[in-house]
C-alpha cells in the first residue's frame, strides 16, 4: 500500500516592511490623486487654449472693396475686428481656465479629506448652508461677474472705445470681469460695476456719423443754401487733414426746424469710428466761411424788442419794464 507523500508547504510571504506598507496605502492614493488633477488641468487648459486660439484667428485681414470718390478701390482691411475677436477669445479662455483649475482642485481636495479617513458628510453640508448664504449675501457680485464675462464675449466694449454707459461716458481705459474703468472728457477715470451697466452706447465700432444743424434766416433761399452746404461738403474730402475719414458723399437732409427767426438744415457725414468730431470741427469751419462770403449770418435766436417810454430816465428800470440800447454798427446808416 502505497501511503501518500506530504507535499512540501509553500513558505509564507514575506512581510512588508512598516514603513513601506504605510506609504503604500494611504499616502499613494493621496499622490495619485493629486497627479491625476494636475494632469486633467493641464488637459483642461490646453483644450481651453486651442479652442479660443481658433477662435481668435477666426477673423483675419482681407482685402474690400470700397468706394472712394466715386471709384471703386481695393484696400486691405485694418484687421481691427480681428484683435478684438483675439481679445476676447482670450479673456474668455483665461476666465474658462481659471474656473475649471478651481472645481478640479476642489474635487481633489474633497476626495484627499475623504482618503483621510475624515467623515465630510457635515463638512458639505456646511458647505451647502455657507453656499446659500454667500449666493443671497454676493448676489451682487455673481451679477457683475456674469456681466463682465457676457461684455467681453458680446464685444460690446472694449480697451479704447469711446462709449456711453449711462452715468459715465468717456473712452475706456480697462475692461473686467467685475469692474470696468471709463476716463472722461474732464480726465476723470470712472469706476463702473458691470452689473450696474444696463446700456452700452459704443461710439467706435463700424463707422460713425456727424450731425450738424445749421440755422440759417429766415428769409433765405433754402434751395441756394442747400446746395452751397453740399458743395462746401463735398469739399471736404479733399482736405488733407480729415478727406480720408469720410467714407461716404456728405447728405442734406433737408429742413430739420421752423422759428420765427429762422430754418434749421441738416447736414450729416458718415465717418470712420471716433473721427466725426474732427471731421464736424472742420465742416464747420468751411461752412462758416461759406456764409461770411455769401453775407448770410447765423441769427440770433430769441431776440427781445427792448423799449423804454422816457428815454430821459437815466435810473434802472423799474420791475417789469426794460431799457432800450441803440447801438451803432459800423458802415449803417445815421
Amino acid at each position: 500500500m502505497l501511503l501518500p507523500v506530504p507535499l512540501p508547504l509553500s513558505s509564507p510571504a514575506p512581510a512588508l516592511d512598516p514603513m513601506w506598507e504605510f506609504w503604500l496605502d494611504k499616502p499613494l492614493r493621496i499622490l495619485l490623486v493629486l497627479l491625476g488633477a494636475s494632469l486633467l488641468a493641464a488637459v483642461v487648459r490646453l483644450l481651453i487654449r486651442r479652442v479660443t486660439g481658433g477662435i481668435a484667428k477666426g477673423t483675419r485681414s482681407r482685402i474690400v472693396r470700397r468706394m472712394e470718390r466715386g471709384r471703386p478701390r481695393w484696400v486691405e482691411d485694418a484687421g481691427l475686428a480681428g484683435a478684438r475677436q483675439s481679445q476676447r477669445a482670450h479673456t474668455i479662455g483665461s476666465v474658462l481656465s481659471s474656473v475649471g483649475t478651481v472645481v478640479i482642485w476642489a474635487v481633489a481636495l474633497v476626495m484627499i479629506i475623504s482618503e483621510l479617513d475624515y467623515d465630510i458628510g457635515p463638512v458639505l453640508a456646511s458647505a451647502g448652508i455657507a453656499g446659500v448664504a454667500l449666493s443671497f449675501g454676493a448676489q451682487s457680485l455673481v451679477k457683475d461677474y456674469l456681466s463682465g464675462i457676457f461684455m467681453v464675449a458680446e464685444d460690446q466694449l472694449g480697451i479704447g472705445d469711446v462709449v456711453d454707459l449711462g452715468e459715465a461716458s468717456g473712452t475706456v481705459e480697462s475692461v473686467g470681469l467685475r469692474v470696468t474703468q471709463v476716463r472722461d472728457v474732464n480726465g476723470t477715470l470712472w469706476h463702473v460695476r458691470n452689473g450696474e451697466i444696463l446700456r452700452v452706447g459704443n461710439q467706435s465700432q463700424g463707422w460713425a456719423r456727424c450731425v450738424l444743424d445749421l440755422p440759417v434766416p429766415y428769409d433765405t433761399n433754402i434751395e441756394l443754401v442747400t446746395e452751397l452746404i453740399l458743395h462746401e461738403a463735398a469739399l471736404l474730402r479733399d482736405d488733407p487733414k480729415v478727406g480720408e475719414f469720410i467714407t461716404e458723399d456728405p447728405e442734406v437732409w433737408g429742413v430739420e426746424a421752423v422759428t420765427g427767426e429762422s430754418v434749421t438744415v441738416r447736414v450729416a457725414v458718415r465717418t470712420v469710428p471716433l473721427k466725426q468730431w474732427d471731421v464736424a470741427r472742420a465742416l464747420r469751419l468751411r461752412i462758416k466761411k461759406m456764409l461770411d462770403r455769401e453775407g448770410l449770418h447765423v441769427p440770433l435766436l430769441n431776440q427781445t424788442l427792448v423799449r423804454q417810454a422816457d428815454a430821459a430816465a437815466p435810473g434802472p428800470p423799474e420791475t417789469g419794464q426794460v431799457r432800450a440800447v441803440r447801438r451803432d454798427v459800423p458802415g449803417s446808416d445815421t
